[in-house]
């Protein structure tokens, strides 16, 4: 928290998030549990980056502090919003977890040290606590871009090296590629509703102390609850979640996401709190979005929620079609 006095009539802020921190690899730190995503859709007029900035500093002030942006998102503009909340905020960035990612288009040594540079200047810090390879390049060789992210290590400018969208081998890879810093984090895909990809990786990382990111936690908001009625997702959800959203999957996710709103409201707790304490089990750590300061709450509200085993042993069976 800052400190500062709220002001009359404001909102209140929830609880700080459970401080069920993961171990970093071997660097002796630690990784938030949950975290907030800075990406909105690719939608960035005024009034968009206005609900970013006061989402960003509402889930500041409620105890976030993993936050996770990338070069691409906005070109840029979504680490300048982080940077400007961080500055305005009492101590600035001091005990928050910042991890930003170098672009796929910039995996050659000059371009990520440019990269990097450009996004520190942006964020307004001297270093990031994860600096993520955004996504492999079949045209850049590993070896290349490992070895650059492995010297800005050396001089201190990131404090560990993670990768995103990596597979198995591809993580293997990047892995030998450093013979110093440890990679301690891939971020991937992963839900209730898109598992290959996580399920493929969970038990390496889990074996080798590293953090597996989830990404998407919530499928668009389909794991809240949105679209199971009369709200139909709109152009740019179907775009970024086109597999789940298609034609002739949305039926079928949309009746088993009923039957999970089902069992949320049986067991008395909020429908996420299934996708994100199922996240927890597989010892993934979820980056949400939130487009708008309330849904901050209701996100938090949703992880301190501890669904029983046997609940999420049925949200599962009903997210793989078994009992939907």
């Amino acid at each position: 928290m800052t400190g500062r006095a709220r002001k009359k009539g404001s909102t209140p802020a929830p609880s700080a998030p459970p401080d069920d921190r993961l171990r970093l690899g071997g660097t002796g730190r630690s990784h938030p549990a949950i975290g907030l995503g800075l990406w909105a859709l690719g939608r960035w007029t005024r009034e968009d980056e206005a609900r970013t900035q006061a989402t960003a500093a509402r889930a500041l002030e409620a105890g976030v502090r993993w936050f996770d942006t990338a070069e691409v998102y906005g070109t840029g503009r979504s680490e300048r919003i982080l940077g400007d909340v961080l500055r305005r905020r009492a101590g600035g960035g001091d005990e928050v977890f910042v991890t930003t990612k170098v672009s796929w288009e910039h995996l050659r040594p000059a371009q990520v040290r440019s990269a990097l540079i450009g996004s520190l200047a942006r964020l307004g810090l001297s270093s990031v606590d994860v600096y993520l390879v955004h996504a492999p390049d079949p045209h850049v060789s590993i070896t290349e871009t490992m070895g650059v992210l492995e010297e800005l290590w050396t001089e201190g400018k990131i404090r560990a090296v993670g990768v995103s969208n990596f597979s198995l081998t591809e993580l293997h890879a990047a892995r030998a590629a450093l013979s110093k810093a440890p990679l301690v984090v891939n971020q991937v895909l992963y839900n209730l509703f898109d598992r290959e990809e996580g399920d493929a990786l969970a038990d390496y990382c889990r074996a080798e102390r590293i953090v597996l990111e989830a990404y998407t936690p919530l499928a668009r908001g389909l794991l809240t609850g949105r679209y199971l009625d009369q709200e139909k997702p709109p152009a740019e959800v179907r775009r970024f979640a086109h597999r789940l959203f298609s034609p002739d999957l949305f039926p079928i996710y949309r009746e088993r996401a009923r039957a999970l709103r089902a069992l949320a409201v049986a067991a008395g707790i909020p429908m996420a709190a299934l996708a994100l304490g199922w996240l927890r089990r597989r010892g993934a750590a979820p980056v949400f979005g939130a487009s708008r300061p309330e849904q901050v709450d209701e996100i938090l509200a949703a992880w301190a929620a501890r669904p029983s085993e046997d609940v999420l042993d049925r949200a599962d069976a009903i997210a793989r079609g078994e009992r939907a």
